[in-house]
This record gives C-alpha cells, sequence and structure tokens, in this order.
C-alpha cells in the first residue's frame, strides 16, 4: 500500500518561554510529534530567519540560535542538536526549480522559530532538520507558489513545520490578559481561518483586511502562514484547527494541518 503524504503543519509559536513550559499548545506539538511518527527529516519555514534572500540550511550540524533577549538563563542554556542534511538541501534546491534557493553552509542554523516546538514534539533530536528563509524582498504570491512547490518533498517523507503567529503585535501586548485576544486579533484571526478552512489560496489576499496593519505591523510572523496555504492549494485541500487561541491580546496561537496523519509505523527510507 502507498503511504499517504506526511502532513504539513503551521504552528503560532508565541514566546520562546514555550519551549520550557507545558500549556496546550506545547501539548499540541508533542500530539503532532507522537501522530506523525518518524519524519526522514523536517524542513522548518521560520519567522526568525527574515532575510532578503531565499535560502536553505545545509550544513551537517546546525547550531542552535538563541534569537532573543530578556529571558530566562535556563532559556539560554537549552541546545537542540539536531544533524541537517546536505544532500537533502540539494535535492529541495531541485524540487523548486526554477525558483533560485541559495544554500548556507555556515551562517544560520535552528532558532527558536523551530525548536520551541521541535524541542516537544521530536524531543529526541535525532531527526534531521532544516530551515528555510522567509525572503524579505518577495511578495506573498511568491511565498504561496513557493509553498506549493515544496508538496513533492511530502511524498518522500519530509515534514514541513511552518512557525510564525497568524496575529503578532508585540507592541500592543498586555501581560494582564495571558490567555485573550483583543476583538481586532479576533475578526483577523477568524477570518483567516475561513479562509483556510475552504479556499486557502485566498490567504495572500488577507494583507487587504482591515485588521492586517494591526494584526502583522510587520510580515515576518504572517508569511510562514502562506507556505502551507500553498501546500493546501497544492494538494486541493483546507486545512484543518490543531490548536487555537490568543496569549497577551495580540498574539494569536492559532495551528493548521494540512493532510491527514495517517498510519506511519515505518519510516520511509530516505536513500531512494
Amino acid at each position: 500500500m502507498t503511504p499517504l503524504p506526511m502532513p504539513a503543519f503551521f504552528v503560532g509559536h508565541g514566546s520562546p518561554m514555550n519551549a520550557l513550559e507545558h500549556n496546550r499548545y506545547t501539548d499540541s506539538w508533542r500530539a503532532l510529534g507522537e501522530r506523525v511518527g518518524r519524519p526522514r527529516a523536517i524542513l522548518v519555514v521560520s519567522a526568525h530567519w527574515y532575510i532578503q534572500a531565499t535560502a536553505l540550511t545545509a550544513m551537517a550540524r546546525p547550531r542552535t540560535i538563541h534569537d532573543f533577549y530578556g529571558f530566562p538563563q535556563e532559556l539560554f542554556a537549552l541546545r537542540y542538536p539536531a544533524p541537517g542534511d546536505p544532500a537533502l538541501a540539494e535535492e529541495i534546491a531541485d524540487v523548486v526549480r526554477p525558483t533560485w534557493v541559495g544554500l548556507d553552509n555556515d551562517s544560520w542554523g535552528i532558532d527558536h522559530g523551530a525548536w520551541s516546538v521541535l524541542v516537544h514534539a521530536f524531543p529526541g533530536a535525532d531527526v534531521p532538520v532544516l530551515q528555510l528563509a522567509v525572503n524579505s524582498a518577495k511578495s506573498f504570491d511568491y511565498h504561496a507558489e513557493l509553498g506549493a512547490a515544496l508538496a513533492p518533498l511530502r511524498q518522500s517523507g519530509v515534514l514541513i513545520i511552518a512557525s510564525g503567529n497568524v496575529v503578532h503585535n508585540l507592541g500592543l501586548l498586555d501581560p494582564s490578559q495571558p490567555d485573550a485576544g483583543f476583538d481586532w486579533a479576533h475578526r483577523f484571526d477568524g477570518d483567516v481561518r475561513e479562509l483556510m478552512a475552504t479556499t486557502p489560496g485566498e490567504v495572500v489576499n488577507m494583507a487587504r483586511h482591515g485588521d492586517y496593519a494591526t494584526a502583522a505591523p510587520t510580515p515576518e510572523h504572517f508569511i510562514p502562514l502562506l507556505y502551507v496555504a500553498g501546500l493546501a492549494e497544492a494538494s486541493n485541500s483546507a486545512a484543518t484547527v490543531e490548536v487555537e487561541g490568543f496569549a497577551f491580546g495580540s498574539l494569536s496561537m492559532t495551528g493548521y494541518r494540512v493532510g491527514a496523519y495517517g498510519d506511519r509505523e515505518a519510516t520511509p527510507d530516505s536513500s531512494g
């Protein structure tokens, strides 16, 4: 029987402290890892690698990047020593042609948009991890189309995780509302949810939404969602909400899945 393709996910990663905490969001990430089994590799599109280029980590041993400040030392001490996969990086660059992807051998690694989730989903850190940069110079359509171009990887056992937040406005955080969202946050998140469940390709138009400027004053946390929207379009399917909620008024923690978990007792053969 032909195995089902790997599902793909968008996760709202929220605060780096989620790496150390246990809550319903981290529980959903743990369940994700348990249900997908062991992938061939994990490709992460993280909001925190936001540069003016399309690039892919290609080193054999990516470093753990602590790209934040003002948090407890325990968080800075955390390491996620997953291997990379240089051969897979070259394969991915070929899969998405004619889109050009540069191979990064030494400048980046695994940032907290990736490892704060992976420490819960794959705590053994024994599955190869690659990161795809979010190109700040490109349009929403470009990102959705690049997401769609990644679709063949799902057939070969690569788990794709896009990590950001649908609503992400750090300037309006309200510590007195740890589990609540402002009205505008609910409106924007709800309208995105409706599109992801019906016509995910239309998510590229959310920059025209009346609440977009408040929900995403900078676009880097929203753009990873476009990769999963593109993957949904490529498979002619909708997205399923994995978990939903808000934090501190101006963060959405909504997560999505494209595809089925299926029965993955066996690991796909990465040799060919």
